[in-house]
């Protein structure tokens, strides 16, 4: 199990990411080839070595047309706006005055002229036209959709009308797409990131003062319930490219229990904190199946009739519980009762906790973390006499498993008027 994991002790930005990803051995060649066939003009990208801290660092820079190094991988101060999305923060300039902002080295641009906007099917329809592996338009197409729903929740706008300032997308839409193509080149089975570390302070914007973390990236990690680590550092650590990469991309916001590390890279940003300023990115070695941290969510019932309770065992399943059960046992006074057990992933935590007070009469609940290990699964269709049935591969390592899936057999059942044990019989004497 190849796992790539995001360890953002210095937050994370979109320059970052992909630096890091670089480093950690991603092909600089497949990723300038990726970003040449977009249909974008006025930029390119610069990849150099720096010290951050006293660490070898990537650096990975996107430099517009008529313009110096950019600094967009950490606080920028913007003229925003409404509707329209800027940069790495994707918050929006105004398409009626000059683009200005302003740098981290302390010198200001000013470009009087107008330009287009787009919109999300625009930035999908580049993505899609671009010469990269399928896989990696996927990705890109999916972090560009965080950021869109994120923004359409800020500017109170539906999703298809947030706009994406021609010049603003362009650093989002290199550093979007070109983590895609670092990520699906790496071939990595499984993405891991840690809490995100964020500072505090403010954004200045045309309309007053913004405070860290930035609006966008507070609607990124409520959406995916990412856990925030918040800093003494002054200024934003997390940019919203940054946020929706994770978002995007991470199956889980915990450190590894265990792991052999087979590679390291170091992405830099661009300003100066207390701590390196640096996004570390590994690749790990998990052994033959999948690990991963789920918690156990418990209660002790002794007053709800057995038709409440299973009614709210089928509303915590609905909710996206992984599995839900009762036992019976016996409490205090001699009463007997139920423990009810909720196994779930810890992003879902909160929501589930709320479901259970709401729905059962317990008043409190108990929370376990747990490690588990799960064979990599994938379905298929395989060929019957009666039509085509849903299966299960289940693998570990050498181990193998072949099951049926129960909602496909029952549609075959009901719909050729046969025993259930008949389709199964013809899916494992194959």
């Amino acid at each position: 199990m190849k796992t790539l994991y995001f360890e953002c002790t210095s937050g994370i930005s979109g320059d970052m990411t992909v630096a890091a990803l670089l480093d950690l051995g991603a092909d600089a060649d497949v990723l300038r080839r990726g970003l040449d066939s977009l249909h974008v003009d006025g930029f390119e990208i610069k990849i150099s070595r720096v010290k951050k801290s006293g660490i070898d660092a990537c650096d990975f820079d996107v430099v517009l047309a008529g313009e110096h190094d950019h600094d967009h991988g950490h606080q920028h101060h913007h003229d925003h706006g409404d509707g329209h999305a800027d940069h790495d923060h994707g918050y929006s300039h105004a398409h009626d005055h000059s683009f200005r902002h302003s740098h981290e080295q302390g010198h200001e641009h000013d470009h009087g002229h107008q330009h287009d906007q787009r919109n999300l099917a625009d930035i999908n329809a580049i993505i899609d036209g671009a010469e990269i592996t399928p896989g990696a338009k996927e990705m890109a197409k999916k972090i560009f959709a965080v950021v869109a729903r994120a923004e359409a929740k800020v500017h109170g706008l539906p999703v298809d009308q947030v706009h994406f300032h021609e010049v603003g997308a362009v650093d989002s839409i290199v550093d979007i797409v070109g983590a895609a193509i670092c990520v699906d080149n790496l071939g990595v089975d499984r993405v891991l990131c840690s809490p995100l570390s964020e500072g505090t302070g403010t954004i200045k914007c045309q309309h007053g003062v913004i405070p860290v973390p930035a609006p966008a990236v507070l609607e990124i990690v409520t959406e995916r319930s990412i856990p925030l680590v918040i800093t003494d550092n002054v200024g934003e650590m997390v940019t919203p490219t940054g946020a929706a990469i994770v978002a995007a991309l991470a199956d889980d916001f915990a450190r590894p229990q265990q792991m052999v590390v087979r590679a390291t890279g170091y992405g830099a940003g661009k300003r100066v904190y207390k701590s390196s300023n640096t996004l570390r990115a590994m690749l790990l070695e998990e052994g033959a199946g999948n690990t991963d941290t789920v918690r156990l969510l418990e209660c002790n019932l002794d007053d709800m009739t057995g038709e409440h309770l299973g009614y709210a065992c089928e509303l915590l399943l609905a909710a996206g519980a992984l599995d839900v059960w009762c036992t019976a046992v016996t409490m205090k006074k001699s009463r007997p009762g139920q423990v009810l057990s909720v196994l779930c992933a810890p992003a879902d935590e909160d929501r589930l906790t709320e479901l259970m007070l709401t729905h059962t009469s317990t008043i409190g609940v108990r929370v376990s973390e747990l490690r588990r290990h799960v064979m990599d699964r994938a379905f298929r269709q395989m060929d019957t006499p009666y039509g085509p049935l849903t299966v299960k591969d289940a693998t570990y390592g050498e181990i193998k498993k072949t099951t049926v899936e129960y909602e496909s057999a029952r549609n075959i059942s009901e719909t050729c008027k046969i025993p259930i044990d008949q389709v199964y019989r013809s899916a494992y004497n194959k």
